[in-house]
C-alpha cells in the first residue's frame, strides 16, 4: 500500500433554480453539522442474492452537462468491467444498471429512488452538479443507501450517506485563488453557472479575497446551459480585472469562451482559472479556445505515476487511442475500487457497514497516487494548478507539497462548523 504525506490546508481550506426550492430546503434540513450514522441497518442492497451484485451509474448522458458526464459514466463502468474480469466482489459479478439524470437535479431524484428502491442496488456511482447531489440528497438518507460522489463541490454538507471523492474547497478553489494571488493577481471578476456549488465557491472566494485586502470586481452569473454572455463580458470589460476565476460548468464553457475570443480577450490576453474544465472539455471545446488558460484540479492526465499509465492505456484501449482522460473521470473510476475494496474489508454489501470499512482502508494505489478517504467522508488529495497547451492537456504549474486533508466547512465562509461522522 501507498503512504500519504498530508498537510493541513485549513487556510487554504441562494440556489435560485426556483422548482427545486422544496427539494433543496428539505435536504438542508437533513444534513447537519456533527450528525452519526447511525439506523441503516435497513439499508438497501445489503444482502443482494444470487450470483451478480446491482450497482446504480447515474450521470447525465444528455442535456447541457453530458459534455462532462458522459466520459464520467465511461470510466465507472472500465472499472466495473475490470472488476469483473478479475473475478467480481465478494464471489458476486457486478451488474451495472446505468440511469440517464438529463442535466435535471429533479430527474437525478427520481432515478435515485429508483435505483435504491425499485432496482436494490446496493450503492450508487454518480453525480456531477451540486444541484444533483443536493436533490439526490435526501433520497439516499431516507432510503439508508450510499452515494459515491465524484465532482469537486462547494463543501458546506456532511452525510453519512455520501461519499465525497471530489475536492473539498481547500483542497481545489482555495488553493487555486492562493496560486493567483502568489502569482501577482491582486482583482477578480467571478462568472459562474447559476446554482449552488459556483455561488458558494464563490461566497468562499469573496471571503478570502476580501481578508486578503484584494478586490472583487464583479461577480455574473448565468442558467446553466446559458449561451448569452455579451453583458457579462461587457462588464468584464470595462472592471479590468487581474483574472477571471469561472465556476461555469457543463456547454456554457463553449459560449463564454468564444464569446471572449470574439471579444479580444482571450486567455493569453486575460487570465482565466476554472474549476470545470479539464482535458475532456478542453478536446470538445477545441483546444485552440481555451489555450494558456488555467484550471484547478486534483488530477491532470500528464500526473506521472504507474497507475495513471495503466489507467489511461486501458481508457483509451477501451473507448479509443484520442480519448483523454479528466479528474472526475478518475474519481469516478477510483470510486468503485475503493467501494470493492471497502465491501470485502466489511464483509458486507450493507452501506452502513461499507461506509465504515471505507474511511478504515489503508490508502490504495490509484492514477492519483495513495487514495484514501477520511473519517469525514471525503477524499486527501493532492491539488494541483494547471495550463492549457494547444493539446488539450495540461501542463502542471503547482503541485500541493503534501496530500490535503480534506475540510467541508471553509472558516472565513462557515466559522465554528466541523464535519464529524460516526
Amino acid at each position: 500500500m501507498g503512504a500519504i504525506h498530508m498537510v493541513s490546508r485549513n487556510r487554504v481550506g441562494r440556489n435560485s433554480i426556483g422548482r427545486l426550492a422544496a427539494i433543496l430546503l428539505a435536504s438542508t434540513a437533513l444534513v447537519a453539522c456533527n450528525k452519526g450514522a447511525g439506523g441503516n441497518t435497513e439499508a438497501a442492497g445489503a444482502a443482494p442474492a444470487g450470483d451478480t451484485v446491482k450497482v446504480g451509474v447515474l450521470q447525465s448522458l444528455s442535456g447541457t452537462m453530458a459534455i462532462s458526464e458522459v466520459t464520467v459514466k465511461n470510466a465507472e463502468m472500465l472499472a466495473i468491467d475490470e472488476i469483473n474480469a478479475a473475478g467480481g466482489v465478494m464471489g458476486k459479478k457486478i451488474e451495472a444498471v446505468v440511469e440517464d439524470g438529463a442535466s435535471d437535479p429533479t430527474t437525478f431524484a427520481q432515478k435515485a429512488g429508483k435505483l435504491l428502491e425499485s432496482d436494490k442496488v446496493a450503492t450508487v456511482f454518480g453525480g456531477w452538479t451540486s444541484a444533483s447531489r443536493k436533490a439526490m440528497l435526501p433520497v439516499f438518507e431516507k432510503d439508508k443507501g450510499l452515494l459515491w460522489y465524484p465532482v469537486q463541490f462547494e463543501g458546506n454538507e456532511c452525510s453519512p450517506n455520501i461519499m465525497y471523492s471530489g475536492a473539498q474547497p481547500n483542497q481545489q478553489i482555495v488553493p487555486a485563488y492562493d496560486w493567483g494571488k502568489a502569482k501577482g493577481f491582486k482583482s477578480f471578476f467571478l462568472v459562474g453557472s447559476d446554482y449552488v456549488f459556483p455561488r458558494t465557491a464563490n461566497l468562499i472566494l469573496k471571503k478570502h479575497i476580501e481578508k486578503d485586502g484584494l478586490k472583487t470586481l464583479g461577480e455574473e452569473y448565468q442558467p446553466l446551459g446559458g449561451t448569452d454572455f455579451s453583458g457579462v463580458i461587457a462588464k468584464i470589460r470595462a472592471a479590468k480585472p487581474d483574472a477571471i476565476y469561472s465556476t461555469l460548468n457543463g456547454d456554457s464553457n463553449v459560449a463564454f469562451f468564444k464569446q471572449m475570443a470574439a471579444a479580444g480577450m482571450t486567455p493569453d490576453k486575460l487570465p482565466v482559472m476554472s474549476f470545470s474544465i479539464g482535458e475532456q472539455e478542453a478536446m470538445s471545446m477545441g483546444p485552440k479556445l481555451v489555450e494558456g488558460g488555467y484550471a484547478g484540479w486534483n488530477y491532470f492526465q500528464t500526473v506521472d505515476n504507474p497507475e495513471n499509465a495503466k489507467f489511461i492505456a486501458a481508457y483509451k484501449a477501451k473507448f479509443g487511442a484520442d480519448a483523454v482522460v479528466t479528474d472526475p473521470m478518475v474519481h469516478g473510476y477510483l470510486d468503485v475500487y475503493v467501494w470493492k475494496a471497502a465491501v470485502e474489508k466489511a464483509g458486507s454489501f450493507d452501506p452502513k457497514a461499507v461506509r465504515d470499512a471505507a474511511v478504515a482502508l489503508d490508502a490504495i494505489p490509484s492514477p492519483l497516487g495513495p487514495a484514501k478517504f477520511a473519517p469525514n467522508n471525503s477524499l486527501i488529495q493532492t491539488g494541483y494548478v494547471g495550463q492549457s497547451d494547444a493539446t488539450g492537456q495540461f501542463k502542471v504549474l503547482w503541485t500541493s507539497p503534501g496530500a490535503i486533508a480534506p475540510d467541508p466547512y471553509d472558516p472565513l465562509a462557515f466559522p465554528g462548523k466541523s464535519c464529524v461522522i460516526k
